[in-house]
């Protein structure tokens, strides 16, 4: 299914957040959306998850309005993974995974053996099979953000919406679930857009990236286009290297240190 954002803009009460944004994800891609803290992307996000509507402009999908969808519908097309998940109830893993099936039960609404079938798969493939029967309020934060996960891909939507999905994980398993997501865009042409905090991810795993600023769209490209020295130090105000990768040569992206002056220096320590 292709989504198309046409001219859209967003305010929280008088405060811009999104402003003409536009742009048209196609079937099976892979979009990072990236930028400095507060430039829109969470709320982009939410604005596709149907979660908030646009103050103007309009989100088409498969050329139809996405407010003219059910809520239903939404959830049998698009699977929404946020940030941060309040875990108030002690249900199990299992529990939690069931729940992204529950847009496809019919009837009294009881799962059938195909749907835990699949709930096994998703934790199995996010390697917290084990942890079926574990009450989700005992879990790391890691071992939590995986549970989501499996969740929102038992939902077997052609859409996946990701905030951080990297958040709390280690290195091994940031690399796991972001393998394990771009083998399925390829196996069963899922679309992916995906807000992300790290730069050199977005590099391996992106079609294509936009990159917000203040609300705007500062540059919209494959990541040779976008990652590129001179905007990344303008948009996130840091000087940084970027350079190719001697086994991909993709972008590499490698932090400049920046020296404080003495005045600076106190200052912070005092702060």
């Amino acid at each position: 299914m292709n989504l198309r954002i046409e001219n859209v803009s967003f305010w929280y009460t008088v405060r811009p957040v999104l402003q003409h944004i536009s742009f048209e994800v196609q079937t099976g891609e892979f979009l990072s959306l990236i930028g400095p803290n507060g430039s829109g992307k969470t709320t982009l996000l939410r604005l596709l998850a149907r979660l908030h509507s646009p103050s103007s402009g309009r989100i088409l999908l498969d050329d139809l309005k996405l407010s003219g969808y059910s809520h239903a519908d939404i959830a049998r097309h698009i699977a929404y993974v946020p940030q941060d998940h309040p875990t108030v109830f002690p249900f199990t893993v299992m529990e939690v995974v069931l729940m992204g099936r529950s847009p496809h039960l019919r009837g009294i609404g009881f799962e059938r053996p195909a749907d835990i079938a699949i709930a096994r798969e998703m934790m199995e493939l996010t390697d917290i099979g084990d942890l079926a029967d574990h009450p989700i309020t005992a879990l790391s934060g890691g071992e939590r953000q995986r549970a989501y996960l499996a969740r929102a891909l038992a939902q077997q939507a052609s859409i996946l919406l990701l905030d951080e999905p990297n958040a709390h994980l280690d290195i091994a398993h940031q690399l796991s679930i972001f393998t394990i997501i771009k083998h399925l865009k390829t196996r069963q042409a899922l679309t992916v857009i995906s807000v992300s905090h790290d730069l050199n991810l977005a590099a391996v795993y992106s079609d294509r990236i936009i990159m917000l600023h203040e609300g705007e769209i500062a540059a919209l490209g494959t990541p040779i286009e976008v990652l590129t020295s001179p905007l990344i130090s303008r948009v996130f105000g840091t000087p940084v290297l970027v350079d190719r990768h001697p086994w991909n040569n993709i972008p590499r992206i490698t932090i400049t240190p920046v020296e404080l002056s003495e005045g600076e220096d106190r200052s912070r320590a005092m702060n």
